[in-house]
């Protein structure tokens, strides 16, 4: 079986495996994983979910981050970036609160409408009010009258 491109995803977990002193049984048992297959994603044979990873991450007591960046499911890159764009947005001294609450809201929804959720992952969904056709609506961030409320607020 030809290994997948994971980006080093599993040299990495048998090296934080050997670190945190576990056995491969051991380590799938408290992640809720079968031994065949943890042994396959540490092999480079299988790519695992979202969901795995999580559960993996808290048996080693990692961050679940780290490995979705090792797995190719998040763009550390890319997620920085919008990390950096909202703490320059919170940290405005001329905006009040409320002001930077919009802000960030408007630029959620043109996340979202670009096929970025509130996670940064592409076709997440992200939490908040619109349309069931994806749109917002009138008073809504990103809606009709979106950059007047802002202005005026």
């Amino acid at each position: 079986m030809a290994s997948l491109s994971v980006g080093n995803l599993g040299e990495y977990l048998r090296e934080q495996r050997r670190t945190a002193q576990l056995s491969l049984r051991q380590l799938a048992d408290a992640a809720g994983v079968s031994n065949p297959y943890l042994s396959q994603i540490e092999r480079g044979l299988r790519k695992p979910s979202a969901e795995v990873l999580q559960q993996v991450a808290k048996a080693l007591r990692i961050s679940a981050e780290t490995l979705y960046v090792r797995a190719g499911i998040l763009d550390a890159e890319r997620d920085r970036d919008e990390a950096e764009t909202r703490a320059v947005l919170l940290a405005d001294p001329s905006l009040n609160e409320r002001q930077k609450q919009v802000l960030l809201q408007i630029y959620d929804s043109f996340r979202k409408e670009n096929g970025f959720g509130a996670e940064g992952i592409p076709g997440a969904e992200a939490d908040g009010p619109g349309r069931s056709d994806g749109s917002a609506g009138p008073g809504e961030p990103g809606g009709p009258g979106a950059a007047r409320r802002a202005a005026d607020a």
